[in-house]
């Protein structure tokens, strides 16, 4: 099955998920920003987060989309492996559900691209980010990521340090607006397309 008949196939489901670190201390921190937009979309789309089964992941199950043929069946999904093991959480739902890996989108923060910035590509390196690496490991590259721009640290600080810091106050005046824009880049993304939607959203 190609890239094409998989996406545009609507009884194929999509697995959308965002990458973080459980617990309330990481919560706001830039690395945890995809799963600030997994809980956004989870509100859209009207559920709560429950434990998958045998899976180390919370997820909601449920559609977005227009009714008629735009409808798309989705499992939003949050590892709870912490980042650098996220790939055993996603290939476990992966194969429960049975997706292809081309109707994966991992939703992550992202180092070379300026706050609140988007990109929206197919497969690629992972560019140092521990949880795409882990999910490369797993299962190949061949998936989709929302890229959301943290820019890069100030002066002489650490990378580890500076992901694991929440936003700056700065920040957090556009991080809902920023959010809410990476949610409809994901929406964009599985109901009209790759193509489309970088045309939307890769500003």
């Amino acid at each position: 099955m190609g890239e094409t008949d998989v996406t545009t196939d609507a009884s194929v489901p999509w697995l959308i998920v965002g990458l973080g670190n459980p617990g309330p201390e990481y919560a706001m921190n830039r690395h945890n920003v995809g799963f600030m937009v997994a809980d956004l979309l989870a509100g859209r789309i009207g559920g709560k987060f429950k434990r998958a089964g045998k899976a180390q992941a919370q997820v909601i199950e449920g559609r977005i989309g227009p009714p008629g043929p735009a409808n798309r069946r989705v499992i939003l999904a949050k590892p709870m492996s912490y980042m650098n093991l996220s790939g055993g959480p996603v290939t476990a739902l992966r194969d429960f559900y049975k997706v292809p890996t081309g109707n994966i989108v991992a939703v992550h923060d992202e180092l070379d691209i300026d706050y609140g910035v988007l990109r929206l590509k197919l497969g690629g390196g992972d560019n140092g980010h521990n949880g795409l690496k882990s999910m490369t490991k797993a299962m190949g590259a061949d998936y989709h990521r929302v890229r959301f721009g943290i820019g890069r640290p100030p002066g002489r600080m650490q990378v580890a340090d500076f992901v694991l810091k929440d936003f700056a106050s700065a920040e957090r005046k556009e991080l809902d607006y920023f959010v809410d824009r990476a949610a409809d880049a994901v929406e964009a993304l599985v109901i009209e397309g790759l193509e489309r939607a970088q045309g939307t959203y890769n500003s």
